[in-house]
C-alpha cells in the first residue's frame, strides 16, 4: 500500500504540473490583455518659444557703398558673428538680406524670445544697431511653412 500512496502522489504532481504548464501562458495573456504595459513616460518637451522677426534697414548715410567706415564694417562683421551664434545655440530661425541697392535693401531675423521685451532687448543688443549702421524694428511673428 505504502506503494500505491507514493505513485498515487506522483500521479497527481505530475497531473498538476501539466495542468499548471497549459494553464499559466493562457493565466499570463489575459493578465496582459487587462493591463498593457505602461511605456515609459517620455521627458516632457520643452515648452515653444513665442516668434518673433525684426527688420534691419542701412542708416542713410550708408547708401552709397563708398560711405562705408572700417568700423561699419566691423560692426556688420560682429552682427553677422552674433546672429551665427545665436543660430547655433537654437535661438535664431533664419536670418538674411535682400540683394537690392543700400536704399531699397533690407534684412530680416526671425528668432524666439520669452517676450516681446526680451525680444526688443535680443534686437537692440544687435551689433549693428548698437553702431548706428542699421536701424530695427520688431514684430511679433509666427513661422507657418519651413522647407525641410
Amino acid at each position: 500500500m505504502h506503494r500505491r500512496t507514493h505513485l498515487r502522489r506522483f500521479v497527481l504532481v505530475l497531473v498538476l504540473a501539466l495542468a499548471a504548464s497549459a494553464v499559466l501562458p493562457t493565466l499570463r495573456a489575459a493578465d496582459e490583455k487587462k493591463s498593457p504595459a505602461t511605456p515609459p513616460a517620455a521627458a516632457p518637451a520643452a515648452p515653444k518659444l513665442p516668434q518673433f522677426v525684426y527688420v534691419l534697414k542701412l542708416v542713410p548715410r550708408l547708401h552709397a557703398d563708398t560711405a562705408w567706415t572700417d568700423a561699419d564694417k566691423q560692426a556688420v562683421g560682429a552682427h553677422f558673428a552674433r546672429l551665427q551664434a545665436a543660430t547655433k545655440a537654437g535661438q535664431v530661425i533664419l536670418a538674411g538680406r535682400t540683394l537690392e541697392p543700400g536704399e531699397k535693401t533690407f534684412g530680416l531675423v526671425v528668432f524666439e524670445a520669452a517676450d516681446l521685451a526680451a525680444a526688443r532687448t535680443f534686437m537692440e543688443g544687435d551689433p549693428a544697431v548698437v553702431a548706428g549702421v542699421m536701424t530695427a524694428t520688431v514684430h511679433p511673428y509666427a513661422v507657418a511653412l519651413l522647407r525641410k
